[in-house]
């Protein structure tokens, strides 16, 4: 039988018309499958299904989402995160021979400005960040940051501005990746890709909806830590920018 495969032209142009041909044909496509986004099952021959191909640097790994939750896609990723997103698609657990790197560590919150609640996104690194290329103990990982269009915030007074070519990907409430510009300007690719969606709350939701973009705040490893709540958020992020230790941009959202 006929899957109900959505396989967008970006997709089709990377695994080929014959691939793709045989997937809409249902000869390689699942029936049941966990959809990749929400991670609830999902059935190609009962409901509308997109392609999702991750590509990293060397491979690529085709999973399938509700066309509710994800429209059929390319995401580049970095190997390190495909190799991630590949154990949870397979539900392997199979350990990586690759040595320990820095992941992204993102934490969702509202913040107060001028009376008013914005949705804000908190990026710290579980490691230093080291330049591309260099090696030894430093920790670039502002200046890379600073260098890409974030601004340096010794205070948090005001929205900072918006950072044109980045965007928040939200996608039915839940949170997907930071995109950043693609190589040239082409199409963006994944900054920080979620292995799986991250709920974010009602009300963050909402305030992103109304405003159509989200504060981004990222400090390097040990500045903000895991905070229980906002306001003990709210004074690590404080306390970050006096030291000296906090970029910002504004970026725009994408989804809903």
């Amino acid at each position: 039988m006929p899957r109900m495969l959505e396989v967008s032209d970006e997709v089709r142009a990377e695994i080929g018309d014959e691939e793709a041909d045989r997937l809409l044909a249902g000869e390689n496509a699942p029936g049941g499958y966990d959809c990749t986004s929400c991670r609830t099952p999902g059935d190609s021959e009962q409901e509308r299904t997109s392609t999702v191909l991750f590509v990293g640097d060397e491979t690529a790994v085709l999973a399938f989402a509700h066309a509710t939750c994800l429209p059929s896609q390319v995401v580049q990723v970095t190997e390190e995160q495909l190799q991630g997103a590949a154990r949870s698609i397979a539900g392997s657990a199979a350990p990586q021979a690759a040595p320990e790197q820095a992941v992204l560590g993102v934490t969702s919150g509202l913040i107060l400005l001028s009376g008013e609640l914005h949705p804000a996104l908190v990026v710290e690194p579980t490691a230093p960040i080291a330049r591309p290329g260099t090696t030894g103990a430093g920790d670039d990982f502002l200046p890379l940051l600073i260098e890409q269009g974030f601004m340096p915030l010794p205070q948090i007074d005001s929205v900072p501005p918006v950072l044109h070519g980045w965007s928040v990907l939200l996608a039915m409430g839940r949170l997907h990746a930071i995109l950043q510009p693609g190589p040239a300007g082409g199409t963006p690719v994944a900054w920080w890709q979620a292995h799986q969606a991250l709920q974010v709350a009602d009300s963050w939701r909402a305030a992103a909806n109304k405003h159509q973009q989200v504060l981004l705040f990222a400090a390097p490893v040990g500045s903000i830590g895991r905070q229980p709540r906002e306001d003990l958020l709210r004074d690590a992020l404080d306390k970050a920018a006096a030291n000296g230790q906090l970029v910002a941009a504004t970026l725009p959202l994408a989804g809903t």
